[in-house]
């Protein structure tokens, strides 16, 4: 029995729906395009019959970058992830109205195996996917107005969406900073990330509390705020 639709449901009226609801940047992804996921964790495994997904962003404010500390980042981070985790619910509702299947993955969501945890879905490269910009050396997603300070949330749905085009500009050229001062060489090999020793480096409990103790990678980067794209 075919779906009953209350609106025509297509990718300009769910970007409008994300934009609505306060993400500053929306793109959408095929999810046949994730083929280099690795098993457990592409959008089909995560929502039966998944044919899209989309993508929602919202800066990190330029001031956590620009402090001497990183001590409060994470509390940052948590607030930008309930504020994008709350957009992504708006939108899954609107296109679940539609009579689409849909479900919410936020940014701090996943799973653990083998002892590193890991997102249902990689947002950065369904955000990559989806036209909001490109991966430089240090595996941050650099868009073109904000750098590499954005947030991601995103909605899989089974709603057969027309998928944004990847971009194409460079970013990192011949700069190799992030590389050189990565304190565990996390970065050295340009196919491999060390997620585990990045891992291990980056985040320590403080008072009972934990903290994340380095983003140089973020902070080093010439374009981090957008500026030289």
């Amino acid at each position: 029995m075919p779906k009953k639709l209350l609106t025509v449901l297509n990718s300009e009226v769910v970007k409008e729906y994300g934009i609505n609801a306060g993400a500053s940047v929306v793109g959408i992804a095929a999810s046949k395009d994730f083929n280099l996921a690795p098993n457990g964790f592409k959008p089909s495994d995560n929502l039966e019959g998944c044919l899209s997904v989309v993508v929602l962003g919202v800066p990190i404010p330029k001031e956590a970058i620009l402090k001497d500390t990183t001590i409060g980042f994470i509390d940052i981070r948590s607030r930008l992830n309930e504020k994008m985790t709350d957009i992504a619910k708006n939108v899954a509702k609107q296109i679940k109205t539609n009579g689409y299947k849909a479900k919410v993955i936020n940014g701090l969501g996943g799973k653990s195996v083998n002892g590193q945890f890991f997102g249902y879905i990689s947002l950065k490269h369904a955000a990559e996917l989806a036209g909001l910009g490109v991966i430089g050396k240090n595996y941050l997603l650099y868009n073109s107005e904000y750098g590499n300070l954005l947030w991601f949330s995103a909605v899989l749905t089974d709603a057969d969406l027309v998928s944004d085009k990847k971009v194409r500009y460079k970013i990192c050229n011949n700069c190799n900073k992030c590389v050189e001062m990565c304190p565990v060489k996390a970065l050295d090999n340009l196919d491999s990330f060390r997620k585990k020793e990045c891992s291990g480096t980056v985040f320590k409990k403080i008072n009972g509390k934990w903290e994340i103790m380095c983003f140089l990678c973020r902070k080093v980067c010439p374009n981090r705020f957008g500026k030289n794209i």
